[in-house]
């Protein structure tokens, strides 16, 4: 497996690169930027046919830089001072271990305060140079894809609490063990945590900015979808504990085209740290382990399938006329994928008398019924939420 970014360019261009960022939050990186881009080519197709008009915003302009606009600066600021001179003292240690120097509170905080009082006072000067004697309301047009900046900084940081959450409450005997670290781990993200807050965040954002919560739904279905066959691939390629039941089997012979990893795989060198695991002999270092068992590859199987539901979704989008559809079409297929893929996945189960279920099996399940009943009544209700 490819720990982090060195590992993977070692591995594909026989090149060492002192790149030791993770290869998992490199891949949700590059999840989060194909939903902008799903995102906005979707809400500028959709201004396009005239479905999305410009919103008039009112904005103040000549006042003076508010406390809340100087703390946000100057929290910048302090994490900038606090971490730059820190990271460039310790420049080998960081290489080697990044997080351990951008999540903790180390740094040197003389740096960072005056980092905050600096930032705090470069917006206040900025503000006092445009002021004016009586600040003044101004009428400002724009069209919703060009909302996508702060709308991506909201699902970023919704969708990071979620998953957070959902993770801590799905691994709460480790919670309760570490509260504090835990909550502020880099480790340990949950998909459907993620998903409903940022997904509430954004469409209250869009919301109040003219664009319907079943219009932004369907604007972010294809986005969703491929965003997490991206992030699937981090899953795989770092061996984060995202993957299957142990696959002992032998591979069935109309499989034989299949590569032997794909049916059954130990992962190498993984970051999961899991107690069920043997030492690669020869191997010195911080991953240095391997699973015992052969397991199935999950989040292999789950990067093939969404990256094939993500170009049905977005191959149909175009002959959807009614609001909502394409959400709930998304809705059906992202519970049933998933709901599937936990019968052969490793994860925490809880029990209510002799009923055996995972989180994500309960959450896929409610996707999916809530997709059918989504579907039929916006169907039923379509002269109210028609897009045409």
């Amino acid at each position: 497996m490819f720990p982090t970014l060195s590992y993977l360019i070692q591995y594909l261009f026989h090149i060492s690169v002192p790149l030791n960022f993770p290869t998992f939050g490199f891949f949700m990186f590059l999840s989060f930027l194909a939903a902008y881009w799903a995102f906005q080519k979707e809400l500028i197709r959709k201004e396009k046919q005239g479905l999305l008009v410009q919103i008039n915003s009112v904005q103040t302009i000549g006042e003076k830089a508010s406390l809340l606009e100087m703390i946000g600066n100057g929290v910048f600021g302090l994490f900038l001072g606090l971490k730059a001179p820190y990271i460039i003292a310790h420049w080998s240690s960081f290489l080697a271990d990044p997080q351990k120097y951008i999540f903790s509170w180390e740094g040197n905080w003389y740096i960072g305060v005056l980092g905050f009082l600096g930032f705090a006072a470069w917006v206040y000067y900025e503000k006092w140079k445009e002021r004016l004697p009586e600040p003044k309301q101004v009428d400002v047009l724009e069209w919703p894809h060009e909302l996508m900046g702060n709308t991506a900084l909201i699902a970023a940081g919704a969708g990071i609490i979620g998953a957070k959450l959902f993770d801590n409450l799905e691994n709460w005997d480790r919670f309760i063990q570490d509260p504090i670290g835990n909550m502020f781990s880099p480790s340990g993200l949950t998909f459907y945590g993620g998903l409903i807050f940022g997904g509430i965040g954004v469409l209250w954002y869009m919301n109040k900015h003219g664009v319907k919560p079943l219009m932004m739904l369907d604007i972010g279905a294809p986005g969703m979808m491929l965003a997490y066959a991206l992030g699937r691939i981090g899953c795989q390629l770092s061996g984060d504990g995202d993957w299957g039941i142990v696959n002992e089997t032998s591979k069935p012979s109309f499989l034989n085209w299949l590569p032997d990893w794909a049916w059954s795989f130990k992962y190498p060198h993984n970051v999961a740290n899991q107690d069920d695991f043997n030492i690669i002999p020869g191997c010195i270092g911080d991953h240095c382990n391997v699973l015992k068992h052969g397991v199935y590859p999950t989040s292999f199987y789950e990067t093939v399938v969404c990256l094939i539901l993500f170009l049905f979704i977005w191959s149909i989008r175009k002959r959807i006329h009614v609001s909502g559809v394409l959400f709930f079409i998304y809705l059906i297929l992202n519970g049933a994928e998933r709901f599937l893929i936990e019968l052969i996945r490793v994860n925490t189960r809880y029990h209510i008398g002799s009923l055996s279920f995972t989180q994500a099996e309960l959450i896929s399940s409610l996707l999916f019924f809530s997709g059918i009943v989504g579907w039929v009544w916006v169907t039923k209700n379509k002269p109210k939420t028609s897009n045409v």
